[in-house]
Parts: structure tokens; C-alpha cells; sequence
């Protein structure tokens, strides 16, 4: 009979790093060294990219010693949880902008228009960010972050789907969050490509997911009501 094999030890899941910052500052100069350390994390994300950051090239960079980094970023993973956080926010501010009532009431070219214009302002925004491409593949990459993605999406799904509930009040609301959660995921599919291939255009690329969701928007409201 053939020995019977060790007993499989079950291996503990790693313990995700901390990332809330451990200081909030409340003086100005405070904030200078604290919004000095997100400029220069940014600035060698756009260099090395998140694999290669390290706290201890912010602090050669920034001219600060590690302890006090570590006394607003407990690690590098904290950084880039703040700047993803700040550059969601800046995209998911397009919103307000660029999808109003009147645009989901019009023809389907001008949802269409007004779909490219948000489509490509977000991505501008994420490409002139200091490390925009890099916070963006970190967000998809590290599962520590993706929270901050997860955060963004449900936040962008709670305004599209209000948005379109007032439109489409014959809709279950159940079914615009979904759609609204399946065009964020198109829209951020989309923005990695273009990063991912410069040589793509990005008017070209974004027209085509705007004129997907436009069509289908289109058949929303042929929908008769219940």
C-alpha cells in the first residue's frame, strides 16, 4: 500500500496592506508635504511604472526621510489608493455634465454626441493626469485597490441609473442598473485599450462604444409602458 500523503496545510489568505491614510493634515504645511508626496508618487509612476514604485524613491524624490512618509502612507499601496481615488473622482464628475435629461430625450445622435464628448473627456483627463495610465492599470492589477474601481462603478451606476429612471420610468429600475453597469465596464474596457495602444484613435474607439449604447438606448424607448 502506498504511504498515504501528508495532510495539505491550507495556506492563509495574504493580508491585503493597509491603506487608509494614517493622518489627515490639518495645517497647511501638513498639507503641502502631503499633497507633495501624492505629486511625486505620479510623477515616477509616470517613470517606472506601479511595480516598481517604492516608497523609499517617493522620499529620495520628495527630499523626506520614510518616517515622514510613513506618517500620512503607511506603504505604496496607500498612495496609489489616494491617487486612484482622486482620479474616480475626477471622471465620475463628467457625468453631471455631459448626461442630462435633455440628452436622453433628444434624437439618438445627440445621445451619441453627448456619449463620445463624456467618453472622451475621461479619457483626456486620465492621460493628462501625472500617472493616469499607470493608476488606471494599477486599480485593474492590484486587488488591494480595486475597491477604488469597485467604489467608482457603483457610484457611476447610482447616477446613470437615476438618470435614466426618470426617462425610462416603464423600465425596471433593476434593468438600468445593470445597463448602467455594463456601459461603465465597456467605457473602462475601452480606456485601457486606447492606453494600451496608442496607436489606436481615440475618437474612433469611443464613437463606437457611444453608438452601441446609444442603439441601445434607442431601444429603451420603444419599450411600451407596463
Amino acid at each position: 500500500m502506498a504511504p498515504s500523503a501528508p495532510p495539505r496545510t491550507r495556506r492563509s489568505k495574504p493580508v491585503p496592506p493597509e491603506l487608509t491614510p494614517k493622518l489627515r493634515p490639518a495645517q497647511s504645511r501638513a498639507t503641502e508635504t502631503y499633497e507633495q508626496l501624492l505629486e511625486v508618487t505620479a510623477q515616477i509612476l509616470t517613470e517606472v511604472g506601479f511595480e516598481r514604485l517604492s516608497t523609499n524613491m517617493v522620499c529620495e524624490r520628495a527630499g523626506l526621510s520614510p518616517p515622514a512618509l510613513y506618517r500620512y502612507f503607511p506603504n505604496k499601496y496607500a498612495l496609489l489608493h489616494e491617487l486612484g481615488r482622486r482620479l474616480m473622482e475626477q471622471q465620475n464628475a463628467l457625468i453631471a455634465q455631459w448626461l442630462t435629461p435633455e440628452v436622453f430625450t433628444g434624437d439618438t445622435r445627440t445621445l451619441e454626441r453627448a456619449l463620445t464628448g463624456l467618453l472622451l473627456e475621461t479619457y483626456r483627463i486620465t492621460q493628462q493626469a501625472d500617472g493616469g495610465m499607470w493608476i488606471l492599470r494599477a486599480l485593474r492589477a492590484v486587488p488591494a485597490l480595486q475597491d477604488v474601481r469597485l467604489a467608482s462603478a457603483r457610484e457611476v451606476s447610482n447616477q446613470a441609473t437615476l438618470r435614466l429612471s426618470r426617462v425610462f420610468p416603464q423600465i425596471d429600475p433593476a434593468q438600468l442598473e445593470l445597463i448602467s453597469r455594463v456601459a461603465d465596464g465597456m467605457a473602462f474596457a475601452a480606456l485601457e485599450m486606447l492606453f494600451d495602444d496608442p496607436s489606436l484613435d481615440p475618437t474612433a474607439v469611443m464613437g463606437i462604444v457611444a453608438a452601441t449604447l446609444a442603439s441601445y438606448f434607442e431601444r429603451l424607448r420603444a419599450t411600451p409602458a407596463a
